[in-house]
């Protein structure tokens, strides 16, 4: 116990919550984009449910160690490039993730808006809650997978994921929103899924990508995106 309230302990503890915080943008906007196909009331649900699952499947990987350090060892080789376990997972989560993107941002620019029946919409709710669990599998393998190489201690790989969670999940509502009140915000988050499926197909390839240049490009289209928004505000008020 006193190990778990060490100095170490608690650094390791934040600076892992940090790391799943910054993980978890790709969850929130990938849950946030498909559940905007569900009904308004059934949106929040899907959220919640989705990042309640994602801690799930966290947690559960994390009781498999011995599994994920598995996963690591080669299958096989195409064009002498070692193939593991990990890498078909990244390269199946890579390729559905730019599928389902790439398929978003054709809704989006042909504005295919039909009215569904009742019986359509329960399906897309299954389809949506589906969708959401593959991806966490993918989201939850990378995250964890980091925090074998941060920490040795379980309990605190397993407090982090949780604490991370909980956060997200109290700010999944608001970033969906938001989302949903700036169309081209919605694209601009699609693209990001794009890439991130793009780094995934990379990243099973077996050649690195440093997170630090995708979340700095990111974080760069946001910003610019953000004075976007306030210019068109201002352009609004002044037509007022």
């Amino acid at each position: 116990m006193d190990s778990l309230l060490s100095f170490e302990s608690i650094i390791a503890f934040f600076t892992l919550f940090a790391l799943e915080l910054v993980l978890g943008i790709d969850n929130i906007i990938f849950i946030s984009i498909v559940s905007d196909r569900l009904p308004k009331e059934e949106r929040n649900y899907a959220r919640i449910l989705g990042l309640s699952l994602a801690v799930i499947t966290r947690l559960a990987l994390l009781l498999t160690l011995s599994w994920i350090i598995g996963l690591t060892e080669p299958l096989f080789t195409v064009f002498s490039q070692p193939i593991s376990g990990r890498d078909l997972i990244l390269l199946a989560g890579g390729l559905f993730l730019i599928a389902k993107s790439t398929h978003e941002i054709h809704h989006k620019l042909e504005d295919v808006e039909t009215e569904e029946p009742k019986a359509k919409i329960k399906r897309s709710f299954k389809g949506v809650i589906v969708q959401i669990l593959l991806l966490d599998i993918v989201f939850s393998l990378d995250s964890v997978i980091t925090a074998v190489g941060m920490v040795n201690q379980i309990t605190i790989m397993a407090a982090a994921v949780i604490a991370s969670t909980v956060v997200m999940i109290f700010a999944s509502k608001s970033i969906s929103e938001f989302i949903d009140r700036h169309p081209t915000l919605k694209m601009l988050a699609l693209s990001f899924l794009v890439l991130i499926g793009v780094t995934l197909l990379v990243e099973g390839l077996g050649q690195h990508i440093s997170k630090g240049y995708i979340y700095f490009a990111m974080a760069f289209s946001l910003g610019v995106e953000a004075l976007n928004i306030r210019l068109r505000k201002k352009s609004a008020v002044k037509l007022k």
